[in-house]
């Protein structure tokens, strides 16, 4: 049976899920237990769990993350959640140099079935240390899968699938879509999910919108602007296929390169920044698969800038529909 939830509660429902299922997961995190995750990502698992598998942290990422490693290598299951992407930094070395490669440098001995959940996006002014996205960043280092949901739907079976993973995953959810009342989301985000537990595959794209013109390429909260662009772009004759990545990391390339062999035109519209990120990989694929293309490829993403805190001027910088839909005009022409 399916219902309407936003996505903290999808994820929240996955997790508690996986938690009866299996009693080598657990969660750790600042504020995850008692306030339930200053995103809702994690509201009700203290009651459900307990605190020996729901565990408040001190502010302490370096720590925490260092637990998970040592937790997944005896076995355990662990999810942490590091609050904002941004806070990264203080845990670097556990995330890159351990987490990432420990299965390798083991020899294959030691699973790494770590989840680390953490929160992207701006569009609320929170300024240059809490708005970026950065998934960029983890997907070019190997041994890390990257994972990026944009809907209610996704948000749980990706979730499911990661925590099942034996490998390393990253988590990454938009705050801009979870649906939380201080926050606006798209209402499209939440959508039907079904009541009992279901895996999406990790590295499969989805079409969400089929077109002959051009394709757009996303993730996360642009998928909307993308679609919101796609419609009003239709009404004047263009039609635009609209392909969610869901992950970087494995990365769904044939997905890519069929749809362009199709439509003959690429744009790729991505939050994090511009330079050396998802935008460039996407245009590296298709251009090295030998593709026909009738526009150069093109790309909307965030400008090579700190996160404004300005209102204006950050939404100024942030992809949106009106971006989009003058990109794909002009490569009309």
């Amino acid at each position: 049976m399916a219902r309407k939830l936003p996505m903290h509660k999808a994820i929240s429902e996955a997790i508690a899920q996986e938690m009866e299922r299996d009693p080598e997961v657990f969660i750790m995190g600042e504020d995850i237990g008692t306030y339930g995750g200053i995103f809702s990502a994690t509201t009700g698992l203290l009651q459900q769990f307990g605190v020996e598998r729901v565990r408040d942290t001190p502010i302490s990422e370096s720590a925490f993350i260092g637990g998970a490693l040592g937790a997944a290598s005896k076995g355990m299951r662990p999810i942490v959640e590091l609050m904002f992407v941004d806070f990264f930094g203080v845990a670097m070395d556990q995330i890159y140099n351990h987490i990432a490669k420990a299965h390798y440098m083991s020899g294959g001995n030691l699973r790494m079935p770590v989840v680390i959940l953490t929160a992207i996006g701006g569009g609320y002014s929170d300024a240059a240390q809490h708005s970026q996205c950065l998934y960029g960043l983890f997907a070019h280092v190997p041994g890390l899968k990257i994972v990026i949901p944009s809907n209610a739907y996704d948000a749980k079976g990706l979730m499911i699938s990661s925590i099942r993973d034996d490998n390393p995953v990253m988590y990454f959810f938009h705050k801009g879509l979870m649906g939380i009342g201080w926050m606006p989301s798209p209402p499209e985000a939440a959508n039907e999910v079904p009541e009992e537990p279901y895996e999406i595959p990790l590295g499969k794209a989805n079409i969400l919108r089929e077109g002959q013109d051009a394709t757009v390429v996303t993730v996360s909260r642009s998928i909307y602007e993308a679609l919101w662009a796609a419609e009003e772009l239709n009404q004047e004759g263009v039609s635009i296929e609209v392909i969610d990545l869901r992950t970087l990391v494995p990365l769904d390339r044939d997905t890519v390169i069929n749809s362009v062999k199709k439509t003959g035109r690429l744009l790729i519209v991505d939050e994090d920044y511009r330079s050396y990120g998802m935008s460039g990989e996407i245009i590296s694929t298709v251009t090295e698969s030998g593709v026909s293309l009738k526009f150069p490829p093109q790309r909307i993403a965030y400008p090579d800038i700190p996160v404004p805190y300005s209102r204006v001027l950050e939404s100024f910088a942030l992809p949106d529909k009106a971006k989009i839909k003058d990109r794909i005009k002009e490569m009309m022409r």
